[in-house]
């Protein structure tokens, strides 16, 4: 076959590697505006009660924005391997490189980058990813990689995902990534509802708002595990082994997850055994004993005046006698 520009004619050049996934970054600018918004506001708010609000504040805004993040994440599972290989069909050319696999709720992220980066008169930085979503068709991305012509380690990993795959693990990632992401948008609306509820104030079901947030994240780390634990292939590159384990947004759910669940038990506890502490930390004292004693003295009778007072203190020796005479 011949060659184009020192390559073979389906490889025109390299592909340009996305260092970061929009959808993330739209969620966490828009989180990160609303916490200035209200770091802005927070000098409006006077007394001890400043501190509660600011981290009840920052709390809230945390959980909305792992919660609402990691649905997008492609790094629930993550796998690195340094391995000498071929990097194009049809070539004994072998070149070094670092294959990193990243397994997300709705596809699988490869990622290729040479060692060092310019090799064989290329640039070897790859990030390819294969949705297998209800609504996407994973062996049709596979498909059209290969027409395109995407290099050998990138085609050999992503093939043991395929449904015709002899590993037999698409249909476990796919259905385990489905109901791990819909409980996580149950878990979003859960969350919600339990910031409505504190600002109306109704502490109490608030938490248990938190505590159903808490156990609707850890159900979506179950069904991962699920998945996670299923028997896979070996994914072979001569001596070397690319193995995966748990990354980042699995190891954020959780500590996300814990952290619902101690807040929501902590307010419960609060609210049953010391509701005044409870009701300190969301603000709800300030300016009740003043409210008090202005209610109770609008009932107080009235004190009497000081002529009324110089009237009674008059020496009755000096008071005149008065007669009443009947007409």
């Amino acid at each position: 076959m011949m060659l184009w520009n020192g390559s073979f004619p389906f490889y025109p050049g390299a592909n340009a590697c996305f260092p970061f996934n929009t959808t993330q970054a739209v969620i966490v600018s828009v989180f990160l505006s609303m916490l200035a918004t209200c770091i802005i506001i927070l000098p409006g708010i006077r007394g001890r009660g400043q501190l509660f609000w600011f981290l009840r504040v920052v709390i809230g805004l945390f959980v909305g924005a792992v919660v609402l993040t990691i649905q997008f994440t492609r790094d629930w599972e993550t796998g690195w391997v340094t391995a000498n290989t071929s990097y194009k069909s049809f070539s004994h050319a072998l070149v070094n490189v670092d294959i990193g696999l990243h397994i997300g709720l709705t596809g699988v992220n490869i990622t290729l980058v040479g060692n060092p980066v310019n090799q064989v008169n290329e640039t070897i930085n790859y990030n390819e990813h294969f949705a297998w979503s209800f609504s996407a068709d994973y062996d049709r991305s596979y498909s059209e990689g290969l027409e395109r012509g995407l290099p050998s380690p990138i085609l050999y990993v992503a093939e043991k995902f395929t449904t015709q795959s002899p590993c037999g693990v698409h249909r476990q990632y796919r259905i385990s990534g489905h109901y791990a992401s819909l409980t996580l948008w149950m878990a979003f609306c859960t969350w919600f509802i339990s910031i409505l509820l504190f600002s109306m104030p109704i502490l109490l079901y608030g938490g248990y708002m938190l505590l159903l947030t808490a156990a609707l994240m850890l159900f979506s780390l179950l069904f991962f595990f699920m998945a996670r634990n299923t028997p896979k292939c070996p994914i072979q590159f001569g001596p070397a082994s690319l193995k995966t384990d748990y990354g980042g947004s699995f190891w954020l759910t959780l500590a996300t997850g814990l952290l619902c669940l101690l807040l929501g038990l902590s307010i419960i506890l609060l609210n049953s055994l010391q509701p005044e502490k409870l009701k300190l930390v969301f603000n709800l004292d300030g300016g009740k004993g003043e409210e008090e004693k202005v209610w109770d003295r609008s009932y107080l009778p009235a004190e009497p005046s000081s002529s009324a007072q110089d009237v009674l203190m008059v020496p009755l020796g000096e008071l005149y006698e008065v007669t009443a005479t009947h007409l």
